[in-house]
């Protein structure tokens, strides 16, 4: 098991140019990124490799640390020699039983530890025409390792085979749109944990998928001179971006301009988009409100309070669609 051990953390600090070597010397196919060459490798080990392809993972460890092997204080240790040849800023992916990236494993950016929880306890709001079905990444900082203003971080995220069923099952293809019901969305919020959060993107904000730009909210038009244009609250869905395997992991790569005193999370779902029809259910399901009910309320918190300093003269109500930020009236 330690022998296993140990042949794993070699692999992992091995580079594209080992990795091919390694490959092509076992007779698999050595053509790929960095990330499917490692799975290879790690399936190849998990398959139960020769003793001459063993030898030559240590020799081609060798030539990569000439003065060092893994000793077992090493693999007690976070791996130091796995995180050497992936993208800056990232730690390692964790993998199964079956040498597979392990679902909703995370390529977690390095955080200086005392400035943000690597997963603050941020709730997100709950979206009124979705149901959530899983968490890919949980609730977790957007921190780097630099101290520059504009920041950028990696994280990265697989789906098990029954998400990669869900997904591809959902598939409407109308014309030339091809749809999905069941979305895998990217959310943005505060790092606040007073209350459940709504969407809210940082300034100057970039994300690409899978090394694929991925398009944004557009801009809401502003409501006062001067004041800076936000993107509607709403999640992002990246489901066209994301490689529906089980095998190769998914890579979310956000950029953004850091705010002092304003910190930020983001989070990866697995949602269905409810039909217009069972929205209605659900609303006669709930049944209608007493109108005396809602004047009550109403009358409740235009009453002045004598132990407040403040005031409520007067209540406003949007009149917007919270889906489409367009008046109720034009739908």
């Amino acid at each position: 098991m330690a022998e296993s051990a140990q042949l794993k953390q070699m692999v992992m600090s091995l580079r594209v140019s080992e990795l091919q070597v390694l490959l092509g010397y076992a007779g698999r196919n050595k053509h790929g990124r960095k990330h499917q060459l490692l799975t290879k490798a790690l399936h190849l080990l998990k398959a139960g490799c020769s003793p001459a392809v063993q030898m030559k993972v240590k020799e081609l460890y060798r030539r990569r640390f000439p003065a060092k092997m893994l000793s077992p204080v090493d693999l007690a240790l976070p791996s130091v020699h796995s995180t050497s040849s992936l993208p800056g800023g990232l730690t390692s992916l964790g993998f199964d039983s079956h040498g597979s990236p392990s679902p909703g494993s995370l390529l977690v950016p390095k955080h200086e530890l005392g400035l943000h929880p690597v997963h603050p306890d941020v709730k997100l709001q709950r979206l009124p025409f979705y149901d959530m079905l899983d968490e890919l990444i949980k609730p977790t900082s957007l921190a780097s390792d630099n101290s520059q203003r504009f920041q950028e971080t990696c994280y990265a995220f697989a789906l098990t085979p029954q998400q990669v069923q869900q997904i591809s099952s959902s598939m409407d293809i109308s014309g030339t749109k091809c749809d999905f019901a069941v979305q895998v969305q990217l959310r943005f919020c505060l790092s606040e944990t007073s209350c459940a959060q709504e969407d809210h993107f940082p300034s100057n904000l970039c994300v690409k998928v899978n090394s694929k730009p991925c398009n944004l909210p557009s801009y809401l038009p502003p409501t006062k001179n001067g004041v800076e244009p936000k993107r509607p609250s709403r999640p992002i869905n990246i489901t066209s971006l994301v490689r529906l395997s089980t095998t190769v992991p998914n890579t979310i790569v956000v950029s953004w301009t850091s705010e002092i005193g304003r910190s930020f999370s983001m989070a990866v779902y697995l949602a269905r988009q409810q039909t217009s029809t069972t929205l209605l259910q659900r609303l006669r399901a709930k049944g209608i409100r007493n109108p005396d009910h809602s004047r009550a309320l109403i009358k409740e918190k235009l009453t002045a309070d004598p132990d407040s300093e403040i005031a409520t003269t007067s209540l406003r109500v949007s009149l917007l669609c919270p889906y489409r930020q367009r008046p109720v009236t034009d739908l």
